[in-house]
This record gives C-alpha cells, sequence and structure tokens, in this order.
C-alpha cells in the first residue's frame, strides 16, 4: 500500500506469492496482527507530520506465519522517522 491504511494487495503480486506455504500454518492470523499494527504505527507516523507521500507501509507473514511489517520509506522520510527516534530517546534519557 502506498502511504497507510491500505490492505496491500496493489502492485504485479501480492505477497501470497512471495513464499512457499506450509500447509497448516495460520498465516491470516499473523497477517491480521500485522496489519493492525502497520495501521498503529501509519497514524503514529501521521501524528508527528511524517510524510505519507514518503511512506509505505505494508502487512505481511513470515514463513512461520508470524506477522511482519514491512516499512519503506523515502530518504527525506527515514530521515524525519530517525530525527523523531533521537528526539524521543533523548527524553526518554536512552540517548547514546
Amino acid at each position: 500500500m502506498c502511504g497507510h491504511g491500505g490492505d496491500g494487495f496493489e502492485g504485479d503480486a501480492a505477497d501470497l506469492e512471495a513464499g512457499i506455504w506450509v500447509r497448516g500454518v495460520d498465516y491470516l492470523s499473523g497477517w491480521r496482527d500485522a496489519r493492525e499494527a502497520t495501521a498503529e504505527l501509519g497514524d503514529a507516523l501521521s501524528l508527528v507530520g511524517v510524510e505519507a507521500a514518503g511512506l509505505r507501509l505494508r502487512a505481511a507473514t513470515g514463513p512461520d506465519g508470524a506477522g511482519v511489517v514491512r516499512l519503506e520509506l523515502s530518504p527525506g522520510s527515514a530521515r524525519e522517522v530517525a530525527m523523531l527516534a533521537r528526539v524521543t530517546a533523548a527524553r526518554l534519557g536512552r540517548a547514546g
């Protein structure tokens, strides 16, 4: 999905074709968890002003069925997120 809040099924191929599926592994639960986390992260990034145009979030699953959130950032958005992380770390006393 471009920006955040979509279903992750745009483009040439969905993640369904990205790997081998194993019978008996619950991929759907992991994907649902990742989709919820993707929405939470997208909302939080939007609240702090990270431009949606420089951001791509996508819910997926790993080979074991665990949810995975894929985050792609433009260089400008990556710098914004890095700055926000440094500011937060300083406020929490974790700056190094």
